[in-house]
């Protein structure tokens, strides 16, 4: 997909950068694949907010997408791709040869009439699901398990891709794009390719109204509220916050670690690389 500009006639439209999906299907979903959302403006069940910046949005369904690939053997026609407002990356459907139609994520380079498979000792080819153990090396893969037959948890965003770095004992190691290299047991399955729509961080939104379609609220600074919302808040004239940057509940906003799994920690053999 090519990025898609315009001229400026407006303040909003002169910096705006979108993409151009006129190759994507232009109809609605299959009905059967899709569920209401219901927006929960950023609360929990309790009505109490736990993430805020959040609410109004546009009105749209959710796509049920085949995370797990558990029809071993049977092809499948990719029939169309479509744009899913739920994510990041294009999804694509597909038709298997017993008539059953599911929605995946879309492998980046991935054509309408395209067949792929998923199973054990399946062609290297973009669009087929398989074992970790039955891929080389060097080959980028996405939509990776973290478990055997739990479903793809790991690269599932616009372009991203990660790849197979060695072999230890009963794990592969996987290079995110992050940089971090992570043991995955090799019975856990993974998507061959990258993910489609790699033109996503290309993306300037040019006004804020189309944040607000998303259901993205205006974010406002700790400095600009009284002292009772935030820490950094009151002060004589304009102030810079008086203490480094934390939340509104003190903990700090920078750099401060709070992972707390240490049961996976075995499986993290080098962190991502830290931003610069």
């Amino acid at each position: 997909m090519s990025l898609k500009t315009f001229k400026s006639y407006t303040k909003s439209t002169r910096g705006t950068v979108l993409i151009n999906r006129e190759k994507l299907w232009k109809g609605k979903p299959i009905k059967s694949l899709t569920y209401g959302k219901i927006s929960s403006g950023g609360r929990n069940n309790l009505g109490r907010i736990t993430s805020r910046a959040k609410g109004a949005g546009h009105k749209n369904k959710y796509r049920l997408i085949d995370f797990y690939r558990k029809k071993d053997d049977i092809k499948a026609t990719v029939e169309r791709i479509e744009y899913d407002p739920n994510r990041t990356s294009y999804i694509a459907l597909v038709k298997y040869e017993d008539g059953v139609k599911n929605y995946i994520v879309a492998p980046n380079k991935i054509k309408i009439g395209d067949k792929i498979i998923s199973g054990k000792n399946k062609e290297i080819k973009i669009g087929n699901s398989m074992p970790l153990s039955d891929i080389p090396a060097g080959t980028d893969i996405h939509n990776i398990e973290l478990l055997p037959n739990g479903g793809a948890k790991l690269v599932r965003s616009a372009g991203a891709s990660a790849k197979i770095s060695g072999v230890d004992e009963n794990y592969c190691l996987i290079k995110l794009s992050s940089g971090e290299i992570r043991k995955v047991i090799n019975s856990a399955r993974a998507t061959i390719g990258s993910v489609s729509n790699p033109d996503n961080q290309n993306i300037k939104i040019g006004k804020a109204g189309r944040n607000r379609w998303k259901g993205k609220r205006p974010s406002v600074r700790g400095v600009a509220m009284n002292p009772v919302d935030h820490p950094h808040g009151g002060g004589e004239g304009k102030t810079s916050g008086g203490r480094s940057p934390v939340s509104p509940w003190g903990q700090s906003a920078k750099g401060l670690k709070t992972r707390k799994n240490k049961n996976t920690d075995k499986y993290i053999i080098s962190r991502r690389k830290k931003r610069k």
